[in-house]
């Protein structure tokens, strides 16, 4: 079995950011203050805390033709949850910085990918890969 990760993230809006992780992407929440909220991020403890100045940075770098940004963060989820989770996220219209497509295709490392930002700006990823063994393949 995998550890869990832990992220702690900076939000402006508590409440916006809280409904965002918790009714469209569907993480459980867990203990929360009137600063700070941790989620079920898949398995993973993701915190957001409140800080009324931030600024997320807006840079990228290319990749297999997108300009991925950085930073960014998310998980590797199956094909299939991948595939729902995609579809689920199209039918509420979320603004996608790289749509859901497959990256390096017929390539070693060959995997579906999406990008989109939480409210504040920080950007998630999302992928599966067919064949798991790719995950760290060269």
């Amino acid at each position: 079995m995998v550890q869990p990760f832990h992220l702690a993230i900076p939000v402006k809006d508590l409440e916006l950011c809280r409904s965002f992780y918790r009714d469209l992407l569907q993480c459980k929440e867990g203990r929360s203050s009137d600063h700070w909220v941790d989620f079920d991020f898949f398995g993973h403890q993701l915190v957001i805390h409140q800080k009324e100045d931030y600024q997320p940075q807006r840079i990228s770098n290319p990749v297999d033709g997108h300009d991925v940004p950085v930073p960014h963060f998310g998980v590797v989820l199956t094909w299939e949850d991948w595939t729902k989770l995609a579809e689920r996220l199209q039918r509420k219209r979320v603004d996608f910085v790289i749509a859901p497509t497959i990256r390096f295709q017929g390539k070693v490392g060959e995997q579906a990918t999406m990008f989109f930002n939480d409210p504040e700006g920080n950007a998630l990823e999302f992928k599966a890969f067919k064949d798991m063994s790719q995950l760290f393949a060269k």
